[in-house]
């Protein structure tokens, strides 16, 4: 088996900044465009306000009630992060079970399926009388169940997709198979890992907020945005609904930069041979 020697990642010099901003040009141009949209035609068509407020009301409404709306976003971050955690640990925990014994992997997948396919406003009430209507818990419950099944689909094609001339040539080594799943199957799969964890973060912070809508802290972003939009006040409404949006983002943003520093560690994840 050859060696696989890792060297020093280069430097990246202004080529390689301008080459990243030139990336993300498009899609700038295209928030930008939206928020001059958003903005432009609320206010010149005469959008009533709780269809739709103006941005720059937003903004104002996100300005002056700060602290409050930071605070119930921090909260149900916290919710999110709890079943993203338990989540995702138990799907790749799970998927390691399943690429071992693949009986297993046909005897569980189904149930697995079934459990995916339940809506979740159908499950949130359910959680909530398990671990009390207050209780986080019930919030990272339904979180973790829509994290679950995307982080399994995937880890499991990841651990399965390994050609079989590796697996043959670990096993002329004598390799066992914790030296096969630990140099070979979890470097093939980190991609496909990483890219169920990121789909992860999203659902994650959906099923938090979610759950709010049957019952929460007072704290909770849910019960900010239902108790705001019950009393007409749709600023608050949306304000709170963009502190959740820059939530999601800086939680995908977070897995993202891990996983890019752990593909610079796992070469042989990137398609290296043995």
């Amino acid at each position: 088996m050859s060696t696989i020697v890792q060297r020093p990642p280069a430097r990246e010099g202004w080529s390689g900044v301008l080459r990243r901003l030139s990336d993300w040009a498009p899609a700038a141009a295209v928030f930008v465009m939206g928020i001059a949209a958003w903005e432009g035609l609320t206010r010149g068509l005469g959008v009533e306000e709780f269809l739709l407020p103006p941005l720059s009301s937003i903004l104002d409404t996100l300005r002056e009630q700060w602290s409050t709306i930071w605070s119930a976003g921090l909260f149900t971050f916290k919710e999110a992060l709890g079943g993203f955690v338990i989540g995702s640990a138990a799907a790749i925990l799970l998927a390691l079970v399943l690429a071992r014994w693949r009986g297993v992997g046909r005897a569980v997948m189904p149930y697995a399926i079934a459990a995916n396919a339940i809506p979740i406003i159908a499950f949130a009430p359910i959680t909530n009388n398990w671990f009390g209507i207050l209780s986080p818990a019930s919030k990272m419950a339904i979180a973790g169940v829509l994290v679950f099944f995307p982080v399994l689909v995937n880890t499991l094609r990841g651990l399965t997709s390994v050609r079989p001339a590796q697996i043959e040539l670990m096993r002329s080594y004598a390799a066992g198979e914790f030296e096969i799943f630990r140099r070979v199957r979890l470097p093939a799969a980190l991609p496909f890992i990483f890219s169920g964890l990121k789909v992860g973060t999203v659902l994650a912070m959906i099923g938090a907020i979610v759950g709010d809508y049957f019952g929460g802290s007072q704290d909770a972003l849910g019960i900010l945005i239902r108790r705001s939009a019950g009393i007409f006040d749709f600023k608050l409404a949306w304000a709170a609904i963009v502190v959740a949006s820059i939530f999601g983002m800086l939680f995908y943003a977070a897995v993202a930069a891990v996983e890019r520093l752990t593909m610079r560690d796992y070469p042989s994840a990137r398609g290296a041979d043995l």
